[in-house]
């Protein structure tokens, strides 16, 4: 698989998870079962997608990209769709953490796996 491939099956694996966590609040403490099937979907095609990168890239480099990318989407998501709060310093550290994935991912090699 190319880098370019790899990097979109991970892309994938970060818009599933955080429709995942998403659905997570939508489905309301468990108790609707609409949010839970998606839930239960993304997390599922997230982990697979990410198993998937692991072949190509180092773990350091899939794991800090899919955690910062979906903990930055499921913020925007939660303000975006449920009014949560996202006071400027969140959004700096949202920032911050996107600013710390670019570095990381510049200094990794991908693996010959």
């Amino acid at each position: 698989m190319t880098a370019a491939g790899a990097y979109g099956l991970l892309g994938l694996a970060i818009l599933a998870e955080i429709t995942a966590t998403i659905a997570l609040k939508a489905a309301d403490g468990m108790s609707r079962i609409g949010p839970m099937v998606i839930v239960a979907v993304g997390y599922a095609l997230s982990f697979w997608l990410l198993s998937v990168s692991l072949q190509r890239f180092p773990i350091s480099l899939v794991y800090s990209v899919w955690a910062g990318f979906g903990m930055a989407g499921a913020a925007i998501g939660g303000w975006w769709l449920f009014g949560e709060a996202l006071a400027p310093s969140a959004l700096l550290g949202i920032a911050i953490i996107a600013l710390g994935v670019f570095i990381l991912a510049g200094a990794m090699e991908p693996s010959a796996a």
